[in-house]
């Protein structure tokens, strides 16, 4: 019977010379050793030398001015030279490549004024006559196109000299924050931010900012004729013999207007759906939108503080080129006047036991809480700002005459 010998006779059977095969052992690690060592000193020292350059380079930045992460993007600017930096743009097109002809015809200022306006296809024949009348007045155009159709214009001999922007199922005001900032139209004198159901059977772009300007008016809109089919607050509907207004007088209703009056909307009152603004007044409406409250319900009761001054005297309603509101509801369509595929799509809902969507009352229960939260965020806005002082709420004299 074979004898399993043990695993240590084994080893050392293996191992003739025990000693000297330990002694070995313990003398090959030595060399391994040195070189890690040798490998951390070397990353260490390349570490501190790399954080000592990069501690000395910020110093030097430090010429320019820190850069904190709070600050406005704009602040980096400060890296180029003063010459290179253009602060404006414009909505101007250009062409791939100039020829002399239209290197003879380049003119920056050429375009005074601009005219932004949603344009849905259902629309097209209204959107085309107003726009007609600003380009011949010089105007630069840009379209909001909210129901994604831009086919349908190119049949417009001025279809190709517009902007066109499009974004589905979205409001004048969406846009307008969007993409008018005011580095980008701060080249235009004013800003014509119109809806698209508006007759201009006698209206004149050239006509009225004359008016506007002799009037002294940072903020306005056309008066509204009486047969108009939507008309919202009186002081918007035009009188016959006057050029301008900025007040109206009421005696009925929950809202009194006299001569006392001082807030709108018996004064310093334009309506969201045709205003103008001068340059300044609309750098400042541009922060007066809020980027969620895509409805702009409630800012027309506000737009007096960007008046650039009294808004008694700076907001105006022009009564000698006025329009006619027709009242169409674009978006979500009309809830009296359904097509026959709608029509069908919701008797098919119905049959499912889902009740239909009526998209014009759930707009305007929308339009209503954002009106809620704008009010919310003015109060709670005034109360955070402790260096505020509304100008309208102490003497109108004292304020205006400082």
């Amino acid at each position: 019977m074979r004898v399993i010998k043990p695993w240590r006779w084994l080893s050392r059977s293996r191992n003739p010379s025990l000693d000297g095969g330990l002694r070995g052992f313990k003398m090959k690690p030595l060399p391994f050793m040195a070189i890690m060592c040798t490998l951390v000193v070397v990353i260490v020292y390349r570490t501190t030398n790399y954080q000592y350059q990069q501690a000395e380079m910020e110093d030097r930045l430090q010429y320019f001015g820190p850069v904190k992460d709070s600050e406005p993007a704009s602040a980096n600017v400060d890296y180029l030279p003063h010459g290179i930096v253009q602060e404006n743009s414009d909505l101007e097109l250009k062409p791939l490549w100039s020829t002399r002809h239209s290197r003879s015809k380049v003119d920056i200022r050429s375009h005074q004024s601009l005219l932004a306006i949603p344009a849905g296809i259902k629309q097209k024949q209204n959107v085309d006559t107003i726009v007609k009348k600003f380009f011949a007045e010089n105007f630069t155009v840009i379209l909001f196109h909210y129901d994604g159709n831009l086919d349908g214009w190119r049949d417009l001999e001025w279809n190709n000299k517009a902007i066109h922007i499009v974004a589905l199922h979205q409001t004048k005001w969406w846009f307008a924050k969007r993409f008018l900032h005011p580095d980008v139209v701060s080249v235009y004198e004013y800003i014509f931010l119109w809806d698209e159901d508006l007759g201009v059977e006698n209206f004149h772009p050239g006509r009225y900012l004359e008016v506007m300007k002799s009037e002294g008016l940072e903020i306005s809109q056309p008066a509204l004729d009486p047969n108009s089919t939507e008309i919202h607050h009186r002081i918007t509907i035009r009188r016959r013999t006057d050029k301008a207004h900025r007040r109206v007088y009421e005696t009925r209703g929950n809202v009194k207007c006299s001569d006392d009056s001082s807030e709108p909307p018996c004064t310093g009152f334009v309506e969201g759906m045709a205003p103008v603004f001068s340059r300044s007044a609309w750098r400042c409406t541009w922060h007066l939108i809020q980027n969620d409250l895509v409805h702009g319900w409630g800012m027309d009761m506000k737009l007096g503080y960007c008046a650039q001054g009294d808004r008694t005297k700076k907001v105006g309603v022009i009564d000698s080129e006025f329009i006619v509101h027709q009242g169409i509801k674009s978006l979500g369509g009309s809830s009296d006047r359904k097509t026959s595929k709608n029509a069908n799509h919701e008797n098919s809902i119905k049959r499912r036991g889902v009740p239909a969507v009526d998209v014009r009352s759930e707009i305007r229960r929308q339009s209503s809480s954002e009106l809620r939260i704008f009010k919310e965020r003015w109060d709670q806005a005034i109360k955070e700002d402790t260096k505020w002082t509304d100008p309208f709420k102490r003497s109108q004299k004292q304020f205006w005459e400082r």
